[in-house]
């Protein structure tokens, strides 16, 4: 394995030079997938539909192609999965990523062509490893198994030509040979759809292995990690996989799972890489390892465009291009992909920490945000006021929901925080005090509302008891994979059917 080691390595930073190129020409690689993408698709029905072969510059593409939502998208979508082809993209799709973007929504289901396949999001998993290879000359990664938590597959019932699924499981099930050579467990345990068994299963397939590294959504990577320690008795996954050297998370916020991850996992040596893969694409990397921003990864067969966030909702929004962004505000992502998504509004917002080279952060989604009283509440902002809290009082949050509480028999509004602890603070008091402060100093709108609780009087926060979100997601069939709680609601819909699936009663 050491022989493998070295020779996977020596191939993953041959990578590092196309990487610095495109760091170094952004806008010229950029503008040139602009221009294929737009070339390759000229005869199927969209590009003839907006004459493609005709679009000779951006401007042409952008007043002629509106910026596009999964619902606008979705009766082409629908044609892809009855078998008709050549309609956004010009290869055959019988890939489809299952997406509901949050536990509250409808399944999306996501057109996932061979080439988004490999020059996006196979492309994404070996330059992760390749920065990580560079970054970390001594790496024995390769020496064991990569533990990937993925979700599942099955075939679609509309033809039996194409298939659909998270696009973890589409990934595992289509990964070139050597990386089923290190990976683990195998693929009919990855890919087992009844949840509950499969994390029995893959404790028991894995605990022996030579774990070097994990990778998946952080909420139920705890609970395999959990379940590792239950099984074997062992205190930390340390004891039990001695070589864990890295562990690879994306789809939610690390912020509010760090500290469990810390204790789960105590070593000062031991590495976390954020990705920015969606189900529409890969699109960051992590690659400087003690900074919390990604590299933009521009040469994955994707254009992107930057919706500032005041043109948001407008019938006619206008977007931007990278070299016109600027640094800490925040943007709607707007993709054309190589699967055929077309001015596509993705649904996450991002900032720009730098532009030499461009690295950026995701601070939320643009349905997922409270602003029932003008307080501009974003994921970023609860998610940090969390960590704050923890640290201040010496807990730990495993989940956590938001809504609003909306003015009533005389009581000014609120927000109502439905917790799940890992470790519960001494006084709940305290920590709803150091919660609001917190708030306060990240978000100056949410300060202004709160002003001798003019119109928001201190938060509700409702200690849930344990495993509550995960009874919750249970009820609704969707454990595992890419579901997840949201974190923000500007209305009380979601927050009241937790409530409800409790037997719990709302706040006033």
């Amino acid at each position: 394995m050491a022989i493998l080691n070295s020779i996977l390595s020596w191939l993953m930073k041959k990578r590092i030079h196309q990487i610095e190129l495109f760091m170094k020409y952004p806008h010229e690689v950029q503008q040139d997938w602009f221009l294929r993408l737009v070339d390759t698709a000229r005869n199927t029905e969209w590009g003839q539909a907006f004459d493609y072969k005709s679009i000779r510059k951006l401007e042409d593409f952008k007043n002629r192609v509106p910026v596009q939502n999964y619902e606008s998208t979705k009766p082409f979508i629908d044609r892809l999965m009855k078998g008709e082809q050549n309609i956004l993209w010009p290869s055959d799709i019988k890939w489809f990523a299952k997406s509901s973007g949050t536990t509250a929504g409808k399944s999306k289901f996501i057109p996932v062509s061979t080439e988004a396949m490999e020059e996006c999001h196979f492309k994404g998993g070996k330059d992760l490893l390749s920065l990580y290879c560079n970054n970390n000359p001594e790496t024995q990664i390769f020496s064991g198994k990569a533990l990937s938590l993925g979700g599942s597959h099955q075939l679609n019932i509309g033809t039996n030509d194409s298939f659909y699924g998270d696009i973890s499981a589409i990934l595992m099930q289509n990964l070139p040979f050597w990386v089923q050579m290190i990976r683990t467990p195998e693929l009919s345990i990855a890919l087992m759809d009844r949840w509950e068994e499969k994390i029995d299963k893959m404790v028991e397939a894995t605990v022996k292995e030579n774990v070097t590294s994990l990778s998946g959504v952080p909420t139920w990577t705890l609970v395999l990690a959990k379940q590792v320690l239950q099984v074997t008795g062992k205190k930390n996954l340390l004891e039990v996989w001695p070589n864990l050297e890295l562990f690879i998370h994306g789809a939610v916020s690390f912020t509010p799972y760090i500290d469990q991850f810390r204790e789960l996992i105590p070593s000062g040596k031991f590495n976390y890489v954020e990705t920015y893969n969606a189900s529409e694409g890969f699109f960051g990397i992590q690659d400087k390892l003690d900074a919390d921003e990604m590299l933009l990864m521009l040469d994955y067969g994707v254009f992107y465009e930057f919706m500032p966030m005041e043109e948001y909702g407008k019938e006619d929004p206008k977007t931007i291009q990278l070299d016109e962004v600027e640094l800490h505000k925040n943007y709607a992502l707007v993709i054309t992909t190589n699967a055929g998504l077309w001015r596509y509004l993705i649904g996450d917002t991002i900032r720009f920490t730098s532009k030499h080279p461009y690295r950026i952060r995701i601070t939320g989604r643009t349905k997922l945000f409270i602003n029932a009283f003008g307080e501009e509440v974003i994921i970023e902002n609860t998610d940090e006021a969390i960590r704050i809290a923890t640290e201040k009082t010496d807990s730990l949050v495993k989940d956590y929901t938001v809504a609003p509480v909306y003015f009533s028999n005389g009581e000014n509004g609120a927000h109502e925080w439905l917790i799940e602890f890992e470790r519960a603070p001494l006084s709940l008091e305290y920590f709803t005090d150091v919660l609001d402060n917190a708030l306060k100093s990240l978000n100056s709108d949410y300060e202004a509302k709160r002003y001798k609780d003019m119109a928001l009087r201190l938060p509700i926060v409702r200690k849930l008891p344990e495993n509550s979100f995960y009874e919750w997601l249970k009820s609704k069939g969707k454990l595992g994979g890419q579901y997840k709680v949201p974190r923000l609601n500007n209305d009380r819909e979601l927050l009241e059917e937790i409530l409800k699936v409790l037997h719990i009663s709302p706040a006033n």
